[in-house]
């Protein structure tokens, strides 16, 4: 109440000061006794509103919307449809002068693995891909690369490939089941691998030439209804369970409780790619890790957005050569072998295993518990086990191999 007093006090000093400098009229009009002030109506006390900044709790068991589930394979927010629809297995080359590539914001598993002549190629598991109005360009394919699509039951898109090694893989007649379950749409028709059912068309059109030849989802849904293949999962080659054990999102592995944890922000795969230099740097603002080929940004050619991955997987692997033209093998099958696995900034070491075509690859800590991997997308590098011509990398200038 002083304090009221106070301005009151200075405003009718104020006024009398003015009235000081007027005629006796004015005077008469704003004198006040000073002994009146306390009979004066007194204003009331205000309460001070407090402002409290609350912080909108968001409930991750929830969906945004009605009608969306977590994907199968980034634990992300998606459409029911996404993960009762089977996704792409697109095998996108990575020479230079393919760069950049359609679709890759709609890839949810990303793999690199070596091919003859010192090359890699990449295989990208294409969820929610039935808008996309461009997807590759797309390439051949190698059989590991199959081996590796087929836990997520998916449609191989390729074009093309070594008859003499995949044919066999895509008909059955060359694994161990001997069943023709692998529906492919090939861009090489008219051969044991399959036909394309006019999957594809050339960017430029009327092109023949390599890193031309595209698909999108018009197309891809044509092709499967022509060749009569389901466009969602097959219950008796899919679990329809989560392919990775996912953590939630407001619980996040940091893999701070591994006392053996190493710092992990920049990784160097140019030892086991030596052609194309992958390379991964961690983004900790974001919490992803962001992929480079070549020293520059992988990029969607659509949305110029760089791959960026929550999880990624070094993947130790026997490998052979197979003949004087260079063609590999790789054991995809196994449960003898070790790797990495990386998420926040840092690094552990796992082995993994996988025991059957459509069964998930598995990885476990060094204490035997499976791995719990963190919501977003998923990059796998498979490399050579130790000794390979191609099996080093370096991560924060320590050389592993």
């Amino acid at each position: 109440m002083k304090r009221v007093k106070a301005l009151i006090l200075a405003g009718i000093t104020a006024s009398m000061l003015l009235a000081g400098c007027g005629n006796a009229d004015d005077e008469a009009v704003v004198g006040i006794s000073i002994e009146k002030i306390d009979q004066l109506p007194q204003p009331q006390p205000v309460e001070e509103a407090v402002a409290e900044a609350t912080v909108e709790e968001v409930d991750e068991d929830q969906p945004p919307q009605e009608g969306m589930v977590r994907s199968l394979f980034t634990n992300q927010w998606v459409d029911e449809s996404v993960n009762t629809t089977r996704p792409l297995a697109v095998m996108y080359p990575i020479n230079k002068e393919a760069q950049p590539q359609y679709g890759l914001s709609n890839v949810a598993v990303f793999y690199e693995i070596m091919e003859e002549g010192s090359m890699s190629r990449q295989m990208g598991i294409v969820e929610n891909w039935q808008n996309l109005d461009r997807i590759g360009n797309v390439r051949s394919i190698r059989d590991y690369f199959v081996y590796a699509a087929l836990e997520y039951d998916p449609i191989v898109i390729h074009y093309g490939g070594p008859e003499l090694y995949v044919s066999g893989v895509l008909t059955g007649k060359n694994r161990p089941n001997g069943v023709d379950d692998v529906d492919n749409l090939n861009g090489v028709g008219g051969k044991a691998m399959g036909s394309d059912y006019g999957a594809f068309f050339r960017v430029p059109e009327g092109s023949t030439s390599e890193h031309t030849a595209f698909t999108d989802g018009a197309h891809v849904s044509s092709a499967i209804e022509k060749a009569g293949f389901s466009v969602t999962h097959r219950t008796e080659y899919f679990e329809g369970e989560s392919h990775f054990n996912f953590t939630g999102f407001n619980n996040p592995n940091t893999l701070e409780q591994y006392a053996d944890a190493v710092e992990a922000t920049e990784i160097d795969m140019a030892s086991c790619f030596p052609v194309t230099k992958s390379a991964l740097v961690y983004d900790p603002e974001n919490e992803v890790y962001l992929k480079s080929l070549y020293g520059s940004a992988q990029k969607d050619a659509v949305t110029g957005e760089q791959l960026s991955f929550a999880n990624v997987v070094i993947q130790r692997t026997y490998h052979e050569v197979r003949d004087a033209n260079g063609y590999l093998a790789y054991q995809m099958h196994d449960s003898t072998r070790d790797g990495y696995y990386l998420t926040k900034g840092k690094m552990i070491h796992v082995t993994w295993k996988k025991t059957g075509d459509y069964s998930p690859t598995t990885y476990y800590d060094d204490n035997g518990e499976e791995v719990t991997f963190n919501t977003g997308r998923t990059m796998i590098f498979v490399i050579q086990e130790k000794g390979g011509s191609f099996s080093k990398f370096t991560v924060n200038g320590q050389i592993y191999e």
